[in-house]
This record gives structure tokens, C-alpha cells and sequence, in this order.
């Protein structure tokens, strides 16, 4: 679909960007690089508004960060200490129905723990406690599949063709239907992917929820890649407290 079509049609919800909370953020981006052949990232001065640095890696027109404290009492911090040590912290979605998932958030209960209307982007963070899973972020790229977050190259821009290098996330939570029909209802998307009430479908991919351990904090804990760094990989990696692993050929799908 090319960039000037995007807007017509649908709502459309698309996962643009998953984000990893590390301890130590130079040895992360070093690790994830290698791992992963990525190129260099960009280094958002602006998330010193939350106590934090951070490293932004294109995997396509998606998106892969890892965040890291640089002052005391920070979310990321404490998502740190629960966890045990480093781990998928949150996820952002480009969505074209901002204002509806808004009013859905806001009509549920869910509480806004930061918000922010640019001319070519609008962002809005959803409390962990209230949804479940990971801090969500529902964001609207103007034009759409252009990405600010990404830095200064994808400011009004969009790729010509989405490559949804990002095909799937996989959740651990504590009731995952419960936390998947939260999500379902914000997001905007109604059927399930192939029948599993645990699995939501979004355009290019799918978000999955499965059953924490006991005791253990909802997080972000698979990314499925589509890149040509995993296509000669058995198994997945297991890096920054995540799984990273090839998309899965799901039965009864091309």
C-alpha cells in the first residue's frame, strides 16, 4: 500500500515499536547489534524527561529500543528491581483511530501516564497496573508510517512499502484472556487470530499472552523478528531478558 493510501480504508493498528529496559545500556546496544546486525541507532535526548537513555534500532519501518535509568526512583528502574534484571518493558502501536482508542482507555478505567499531540506525531502511555501486560503506548504517526520516535530520517516520512520487520510479541501475564480482551477493546481489534482468544491479530503481525510464572511481573518476554540475522538460527536467541526468534508458520496460514 503505498504511503498515500495509508489513511484511507479501516482503522488500522500496527506494532512499530517494542521496547527493552537494560541495567547497563552500552553493553545492551552492543549485545543486540552484533546479535542482530543492525546498523546505528538513534539516541533520543528527549526521554531524559523520564530519568532515562536509550538507543532506537530500525528493523525495517519498525522499531526495537532499549531504555536504561540514569537517575533514581524512574518506572524503568523499578520494572528492573522486580524483574530481577533486565526485560521487555513496553510496547507502542501505530494506530490510524487514535481518538477511539483514547475514549476506549479513558470509558475502561485506564489511566494516562503521559500524553503528547505533535504536528506529525501524537503518543499516549497507558498505566501497566490498569492494562496488564507492559506499558502501552497508543500512538498516530502523521503521515501515517512515518515515525518520529525513530529520529530525524522518519520525521514526515514513511517507508514506501511497510515491511513489518516486528511479526509478533508474546506477553507473559497474569490471566491472559483477561489482559488479551483489555487490549482487544482499547486497540480496536475484534477477531482473534485463528480462534485463540489469547491471540490478537494486528496488520503485519500478532500479540500474544501467556501465563506468567508465580510471582513473576507481567512483561514483554518474545519478539518475533523478521530478519535475515535469524534466518540461519535453530533456536531463538535469548538476549536482554527476551526471547528473539523468526516468525512461526502457524498451521491453516500461507
Amino acid at each position: 500500500m503505498a504511503g498515500a493510501d495509508r489513511d484511507s480504508g479501516a482503522p488500522r493498528v500496527r506494532v512499530r515499536q517494542a521496547v527493552l529496559v537494560a541495567r547497563e545500556l552500552e553493553p545492551a546496544i552492543e549485545q543486540l547489534r552484533s546479535a542482530l546486525a543492525l546498523g546505528e541507532p538513534f539516541r533520543d535526548p528527549g526521554v531524559g524527561e523520564f530519568g532515562l537513555a536509550n538507543a532506537v534500532f530500525a528493523v525495517g519501518d519498525c522499531f526495537l529500543e532499549i531504555i536504561s535509568p540514569v537517575r533514581e526512583g524512574t518506572a524503568a528502574g523499578r520494572f528492573l528491581e522486580r524483574a530481577g534484571g533486565d526485560g521487555g518493558y513496553m510496547v507502542i502501536f501505530d494506530v490510524t483511530d487514535l481518538e477511539g482508542a483514547r475514549s476506549r482507555a479513558a470509558d475502561r478505567g485506564v489511566r494516562v501516564v503521559w500524553q503528547i499531540d505533535l504536528p506529525d506525531i501524537s503518543g499516549t502511555h497507558l498505566h501497566p497496573r490498569d492494562i496488564g501486560g507492559a506499558i502501552v503506548s497508543v500512538d498516530r504517526s502523521r503521515p501515517y508510517g512515518s515515525w518520529r520516535w525513530g529520529g530525524p530520517d522518519w520525521i514526515g516520512r514513511a517507508a514506501a512499502e511497510p515491511s513489518a520487520a516486528l511479526a509478533g510479541l508474546t506477553f507473559a501475564v497474569d490471566d491472559p484472556r483477561v489482559v488479551a480482551s483489555r487490549w482487544a477493546q482499547i486497540l480496536g481489534v475484534v477477531e482473534p487470530a485463528r480462534q485463540d482468544p489469547t491471540v490478537l491479530s494486528v496488520d503485519g503481525g500478532e500479540v500474544c499472552f501467556v501465563q506468567a510464572h508465580d510471582g513473576a511481573p507481567d512483561q514483554l518476554v518474545e519478539i518475533s523478528l523478521d530478519l535475515p540475522a535469524l534466518d540461519v538460527r535453530e533456536q531463538p536467541i535469548e538476549l536482554l531478558g527476551v526471547r528473539l526468534r523468526r516468525p512461526v508458520a502457524h498451521a491453516g496460514t500461507a
